[in-house]
């Protein structure tokens, strides 16, 4: 690290957060029921050890809120000094699974549950610091404070309740306050204020203790004398709490600075070294904390000194300061804890929940950690979480709808064995002798549910009805009228979307003769009624108050040439011309091209006009070969492609991709398309607007066999891949 950076950067921003860090520190330890100096000791711990050695370079680590209640249960199980050996076990735990590279994993768990416990742990923090902001000590449960608070209201305690709303309402107020007021934290003005106030008016209130000299601590942890499978199930519950925390607080910092990304197994190896230290020099347990983090990243840190630093402060502070420290009020820590639980339960994690569906997961989870126990209430989290999620791998959408004489049956998601009852239900109401349409858009298809679908399809045209089989994607059901199994997932061979290829084998079949052509029509119109127009009718909605495409684009009218396609583009993007071979007459004789030109570049104002040509062009070969006989108007159109003839005679052959095409006519296409655009240049609207630099010509090609698009470009004299083009032309494009 530069020691510049660190100089104006990274000082400033750790005296920051050393700030926060402190009164933070000194509450979670009153609130998990350590020693007050406990806190202090992680604080140091996670900055400098948690610092140096993690994998997240802005992350600030030291005691977090979300360990709390479990680290309250476990003080009061174990006692202190046997919490430290849990402590000192959980960071090796920690360090094992960084070193087993799947800190990713802990990724997996839903948001959900990671919302649901931070929340039930705030709610848990403010039932039982309220308890002490009102003069009182805090009970043994989330229930028995709940229980128990109103008969603390009623109690009589005017100084620790004084202190304790005064700090909160200092935390309340202070984010409305001026950008230039806020650069100092405000929980440390809040404290600085209540201990200031407690100290003028002399008000006889419970405060901090700290042991007479810090830096003689003593190794704390003790294994205990029995109850070995509590301690190990204590140990795995703080080491999988904290790495979550951990993981889940780097990911979030990372989103919040252009740096360096964290590498998260090496982020769990330093968590679990700082909690194997804390632990050791009686600290409580070390998290990555995203409040820390946060307020790092916001005051200017570029590198991990800040955090490192911050570490030192707080080491510093609690030797030299230790007295004023011992001024602070409980009751003002506990305001502080009552304003941090608070927001543990975030309206915006909620919503996002909401949204997607997991509001029960998450409502489970609360009340599981609040009415229970911490790892209670999360695996309760996560049973259900893991019950939904079967759900939704197992559901499948299935109705019926009915238009007319005719029926279709919608199967949609996963369709196995337990989907059968109901498939079977909604099936037989299908009348006997009905003409059937059956669409499946379905992920998986199992042999129980193939067989049902066989089984009924047979019987169903037995009786005189037709079942016409629809799929979207893989064909599951290709072969199920002969009832062969369910074949294995085959990229190779899958059906292709209607909303891609409306020529496909959905819509038409090989032996259709020529007098059902219009009923493909009416088939395909169909379909973009019932599933297109949901989708693109806002957009079209906007576009119905006019049009603003960026491109003419001048193309063939060849069958197989789909603009849209070939350039990603939708409704309202592309104005298309299109002919026989793409041509752009000279000789003002066609008005038909003429007034599109003028159109789309004079009224519409696009920004650049395509000429697009393409392999296999019937055109290009008539120009050769001479137009069918009897097709005097085909002739006639084709005059306007003799210059391009005259073009390819009298110069060299263009390249295409390095090479050269292999058929005549496609080379010849080639040489078409320059022509067009120096026909293009002849209109003087379009000269006109090149000139000003508001308009760029392009010529493309299509080669239709490979399904890929070329671009020409002047630097090279050549047509290239889309996508390689030159810099200079790279530019002009965008």
């Amino acid at each position: 690290m530069k020691l510049s950076t660190t100089l104006r950067h990274d000082i400033p921003a750790s005296l920051v957060v050393f700030l926060v860090a402190v009164p933070l520190s000194l509450g979670i330890a009153l609130a998990s029921g350590a020693p007050i100096v406990a806190g202090l000791i992680a604080a140091i711990v996670g900055g400098v050890v948690a610092g140096a050695l993690g994998g997240s370079v802005m992350q600030v680590s030291g005691p977090a809120a979300g360990l709390t209640v479990v680290l309250a249960e476990t003080i009061t199980t174990f006692g202190w000094a046997v919490t430290c050996a849990i402590t000192v076990v959980a960071g090796a735990l920690q360090v094992v699974l960084g070193l087993s590279r799947v800190a990713r994993l802990a990724l997996a768990i839903s948001p959900a549950i990671v919302h649901g416990m931070l929340a039930g742990i705030g709610i848990t923090i403010v039932l039982g610091q309220l308890h002490v902001v009102l003069g009182g000590s805090a009970q043994s449960s989330a229930v028995n404070n709940l229980l128990a608070l109103p008969g603390q209201v009623i109690g009589h305690h005017p100084a620790a309740t004084a202190i304790g709303l005064l700090t909160l309402a200092v935390l309340l107020v202070w984010p409305r306050l001026p950008a230039a007021v806020r650069k100092v934290p405000g929980p440390l003005v809040a404290i600085v204020l209540a201990t200031t106030v407690a100290s003028v008016f002399g008000m006889a209130l419970p405060r901090v203790v700290l042991p007479g000299n810090l830096l003689d601590v003593a190794l704390v942890p003790r294994l205990p004398s029995g109850g070995w499978f509590a301690f190990a199930v204590a140990a795995v519950t703080i080491a999988l709490i904290a790495s979550v925390e951990s993981l889940l607080s780097a990911v979030a910092v990372d989103k919040l600075h252009t740096g360096p990304r964290s590498d998260l197994n090496r982020e769990l190896i330093g968590q679990g070294a700082a909690n194997m230290v804390s632990g050791a020099l009686g600290g409580l347990p070390v998290t990555g904390v995203i409040v820390r983090s946060s307020t790092n990243v916001a005051a200017g840190a570029k590198t991990r000194a800040s955090a490192i630093l911050h570490g030192v402060w707080i080491l510093v502070a609690a030797v030299l300061l230790a007295g004023l420290i011992e001024d602070i009020p409980l009751a003002a820590l506990a305001g502080l804890l009552v304003y941090v639980g608070a927001k543990l339960v975030n309206l915006h994690d909620i919503r996002q929940v909401f949204k997607h569906g997991d509001l029960v997961v998450y409502i489970v989870t609360v009340l599981g950690v609040v009415t229970l126990d911490l790892l209670t209430g999360v695996l309760i989290g996560v049973g259900l979480s893991l019950a939904m999620m079967l759900r939704r791998m197992i559901w499948s959408g299935i109705h019926v709808e009915h238009d007319g004489d005719k029926w279709r049956v919608v199967i949609e998601g996963a369709l196995t064995f337990l989907s059968v009852p109901r498939l079977s239900k909604v099936l037989a109401t299908v009348p006997r002798g009905a003409e059937v349409s059956l669409q499946l858009v379905v992920d998986y298809l199992d042999y129980a549910a193939f067989e049902s679908l066989s089984t009924w399809q047979q019987a169903h045209e037995d009786a005189g009805g037709t079942v016409e089989v629809e799929e979207i994607g893989h064909p599951w059901f290709a072969r199920g009228k002969s009832a062969a199994p369910t074949v294995s997932r085959d990229a190779t061979n899958r059906a292709v979307p209607h909303w891609l290829a409306p020529w496909s084998d959905w819509q038409a079949k090989d032996a259709i003769p020529v007098p059902r052509r219009s009923t493909a029509l009416r088939r395909g119109a169909a379909e973009f009624q019932r599933r297109t127009a949901p989708l693109v009718r806002r957009k079209m909605s906007t576009l119905a108050k006019g049009q603003e495409p960026h491109t003419l684009f001048i193309t063939c009218g060849d069958a197989r040439i789909v603009p849209d396609l070939i350039t990603a583009s939708g409704p309202g993007d592309l104005f298309a011309v299109r002919n026989i071979g793409n041509l752009v007459p000279a000789e003002r004789t066609d008005d038909s091209v003429g007034s599109a030109i003028e159109f789309a570049v004079g009224v519409l104002k696009v920004r650049e006009v395509v000429v697009c040509g393409h392999s296999g062009c019937g055109a290009m070969k008539a120009l050769l070969e001479g137009p069918p006989p009897g097709m005097p108007a085909l002739e006639g159109w084709l005059r306007h492609a003799r210059p391009s003839l005259a073009r390819r005679e009298a110069s060299e052959e263009i390249v295409l991709d390095g090479g050269l095409p292999a058929a005549q006519a496609d080379k010849l296409a080639l040489h078409n398309v320059l022509q067009q655009l120096d026909h293009l240049r002849q209109y003087p609207i379009v000269a006109e607007a090149e000139a000003r630099g508001e308009l760029q010509l392009a010529g493309m090609y299509f080669d239709v066999g490979a399904a890929q698009v070329y671009l020409y470009d002047p630097p090279v004299s050549s047509f290239v891949r889309a996508g390689a083009e030159s810099p200079q032309l790279a530019v002009e494009l965008r």
